[in-house]
């Protein structure tokens, strides 16, 4: 198992981050998220490059508070504690979880003292950084990138988010960066136990999940900082099978820093989700869902993990007879795009139905595993095009040839058809809902993949790699 590296776009307020971010991630974002009705703000997004898929995560911008009338690029002030903590605390939680960060810039402003600030921080890590210089439209600001090596940073591009230019040459650099990185940064060794990711917004009760998960008769085998993960890893037995907890908690909301911080929180929970089997979706019953949650689970849907809705401080919650049913469909509303996920009242305090958490994510990952006989798939694949018959486009019919399951973990269904292009989402999804009325697949995604029947060779790609 392995995932992919993060980048971390970071600098002041409106240097143009976003519209980089964009033009990274905006196009596949585009092609790839097929899912409909999945809440997104576009804090991350998967880019490619020669060969290499990332992530990268736009932080926002690092608001700066500076003393009253100061301008923008006047010296640092002594004594500004508010500036200079804002900096450090949110540059901070990038460096810690980021592989590599990218310092956006101005080039048609110049330095300022934010980004000399900023510019100290990032030096300090020993994480790889790039400085982009942002705003490089016409060639009148070709030659004002070079005021930004006074940071100190060795390698500044030039570039124009907005129109494009310079991105190729950004992009070459950070996959060298990729490539001077030791690998074991996001290669994981592979194993078969089940590992579970422990993520949520902050304040949820993800601390308190876990140590009742540790400290109630279950033995710790070990609990490891992660160096390089930047997570804490602990590992258990759970009936005598290993079961390692990836606790995503420690950022907690802090004064004006707020937005910050929950936006940097979205990297850690996005790094544990992609070394984990089954996440565990941690919700305050006080609040509700919320578009964080929203979002982390659009991106636990990405990456085909399997999924355990937790609803933490349950005991705080005033009920009567149809209180829960009426919480649970409200969940369903707010997350149907992944309304396979069981969901589990619980008090993390309190320590009621805890041992229900354990119980429901290692069924879930079982389902993982499970293997549909292909005469199954064939049957359920007709009975549900007899009762339901893919609509025309124009005079083109969509045909169904044949099907089968060519792999698990998470299970992927292949289907052979006249054209794939045909393939409306809406009738994945119908097929998905028939597969699973027969076929549970508890809080575990289905991947549906359509392949045109003149393919040549028959067993290439994803079957292929199943099979073998």
């Amino acid at each position: 198992m392995s995932r992919k590296p993060f980048v971390a776009l970071v600098g002041r307020p409106n240097v143009g981050k976003s519209m980089l971010f964009n033009r990274l991630v905006g196009e596949r974002v585009a092609v790839t998220h097929d899912i409909p009705g999945t809440t997104r703000d576009r804090l991350h997004g998967e880019s490619f490059w020669n060969g290499l898929t990332f992530q990268v995560v736009d932080t926002g911008g690092i608001e700066i508070y500076q003393p009253a009338g100061a301008r923008d690029d006047s010296p640092l002030a002594e004594g500004s504690k508010d500036f200079v903590k804002e900096i450090i605390d949110q540059a901070m939680i990038a460096i810690a979880d980021a592989d590599v960060i990218i310092l956006v810039v101005d080039a048609q402003f110049g330095v300022t003292a934010a980004d000399e600030a900023i510019a100290e921080i990032l030096r300090r890590s020993d994480k790889p950084i790039l400085v982009a210089a942002n705003k490089v439209d016409d060639r009148r600001h070709a030659d004002e990138i070079y005021d930004f090596f006074s940071l100190g940073l060795d390698i500044v591009i030039g570039i124009s988010a907005i129109h494009g230019l310079g991105l190729g040459d950004l992009l070459d650099e950070l996959v060298k960066t990729f490539g001077a990185l030791d690998a074991e940064m996001w290669d994981d060794e592979d194993d078969d136990h089940l590992k579970i990711a422990i993520v949520g917004r902050p304040n949820a009760g993800k601390s308190t999940l876990l140590n009742k998960l540790i400290g109630e008769d279950r033995a710790i085998v070990s609990a490891v900082a992660g160096t390089t993960r930047d997570a804490i890893d602990t590992d258990i037995s759970y009936f005598g099978e290993s079961v390692t907890l990836i606790d995503t908690a420690g950022i907690r909301r802090r004064g004006r820093i707020e937005a910050g911080v929950e936006r940097f929180s979205v990297i850690r929970a996005m790094k544990a989700i992609g070394r984990a089997d089954v996440a565990l979706l941690v919700v305050d019953a006080g609040l509700g869902v919320t578009e964080q949650d929203e979002h982390i689970a659009g991106y636990i849907v990405d990456e085909f993990k399997s999924l355990v809705i937790v609803v933490n401080k349950w005991d705080r919650v005033e009920k009567d007879a149809h209180t829960m049913n009426a919480f649970r469909d409200n969940i369903r509303e707010r997350l149907h795009f992944v309304r396979y996920a069981p969901i589990v009242f619980i008090s993390a305090l309190d320590g009621q139905r805890i041992h229900q958490v354990l119980e429901v994510a290692y069924r879930v990952w079982e389902a993982r595993f499970l293997r549909m006989p292909t005469s199954d798939v064939n049957r359920l694949m007709r009975e549900a095009i007899e009762k339901h018959p893919p609509h025309a486009k124009g005079t083109k019919r969509l045909k169904f040839l044949y099907a089968a399951q060519v792999r698990t973990d998470p299970p992927l269904i292949l289907f052979h058809v006249n054209d794939p292009t045909q393939v409306h989402f809406t009738y994945k999804r119908y097929l998905e809902n028939q597969f699973r009325e027969v076929y549970e697949f508890e809080g575990t995604p289905i991947r549906l993949s359509f392949r045109a029947r003149d393919s040549r060779p028959a067993r290439t790609g994803e079957e292929r790699q199943a099979i073998e």
